[in-house]
């Protein structure tokens, strides 16, 4: 019997924090994760802080790699992963190294996650273009079809780096002449690849012919909470008309948790994922993460486990 995973998704500091206060809080939080029995532990891929986390672009946000790379050191077996990163944002060449060297000094933990970016052209009405990050630092930004485009060369790219094939890539939009990539992850073939979105014409057959892990949206009241049965059903569609094994990818949901609620219901609410086929919960609070409010989604944990998950 598979049980259901789960993961904390950090996505950076209050306002008004310290710089000096976040590498001790950081390494805490990590290690207590780590001690905890969580399966996975997630940062955003962003510069600037988001809507959906209630705090201002002005929120304290360090960058994702910087971060990886220290969660890297400070825990010993958790698996580690953007949640997610922009194509948009780095270079593929760039980025494969990134991700193949954090799997080389995690001992092979990582995960990378990956995704077209914001589902927009243009910042949304009464959003204006200087708290989004792209055009704050000058960041060019294709429209969306492009970056659905670009999403696929960089998997394209990065499964041709970790096989350790360094002929020329020649892409609408990138080309590679030498895609070397030395050292090569730990993990074989490959680190997991998690694509994330639930768009059903371009996001979820991408997931069904490349993807190792998908990742659906329940965050409610955000924008962004999907009909996760009927959006695995789309899955389950593509992957039969790609010849893919349905089960054979890790299905992971971002939700978030109440840690002061009734632990019934949390647990119930994690239950129920889990029985529309859901394998992996990566929560958060509606609130930053602190010492206190991690050791109150901790205590959970020993519950979620006996949740079985569905497959």
């Amino acid at each position: 019997m598979t049980i259901m995973k789960l993961g904390i998704s950090m996505g950076g500091f209050p306002l008004g924090t310290e710089a000096g206060r976040m590498r001790p809080l950081l390494s805490r939080l990590a290690r207590r994760a780590d001690e905890a029995g969580f399966d996975s532990l997630w940062t955003m891929d962003h510069f600037f802080q988001i809507p959906v986390t209630g705090q201002p672009p002005e929120a304290p946000l360090l960058e994702a790699y910087a971060v990886l790379a220290f969660l890297a050191a400070e825990t010993e077996r958790i698996r580690l992963g953007t949640m997610v990163t922009c194509v948009a944002y780095r270079h593929p060449g760039v980025l494969i190294k990134a991700v193949t060297s954090i799997d080389v000094l995690s001992g092979g933990r990582v995960i990378f996650g990956v995704g077209a970016g914001a589902p927009f052209n243009q910042p949304p009405p009464g959003r204006s273009p200087r708290d989004f990050e792209a055009y704050g630092l000058g960041i060019p930004f294709p429209p969306l079809a492009e970056r659905f485009e670009r999403l696929e060369e960089v998997v394209q790219i990065a499964l041709q780096m970790w096989r350790g094939d360094e002929a020329p890539y020649e892409g609408t939009h990138y080309q590679l002449l030498r895609p070397l990539n030395s050292p090569n992850t730990l993990q074989h073939p490959h680190p997991p690849i998690l694509i994330a979105g639930s768009g059903e014409r371009k996001t979820l057959r991408l997931v069904a012919r490349h993807g190792d892990m998908c990742n659906l949206f329940d965050l409610a009241g955000t924008g962004f909470a999907d009909n996760l049965k009927h959006k695995l059903e789309v899955l389950r569609s593509h992957c039969e008309d790609a010849g893919r094994d349905y089960g054979a990818i890790e299905k992971t949901v971002s939700t978030f948790v109440d840690p002061d609620g009734d632990r019934a219901r949390v647990l119930a609410h994690l239950a129920e994922l889990a029985g529309l086929g859901i394998d992996h919960a990566m929560v958060s609070p509606a609130r930053p993460w602190d010492e206190t409010t991690l050791d109150q989604v901790a205590a959970i944990v020993p519950d979620v486990y006996a949740i079985p998950a569905r497959g």
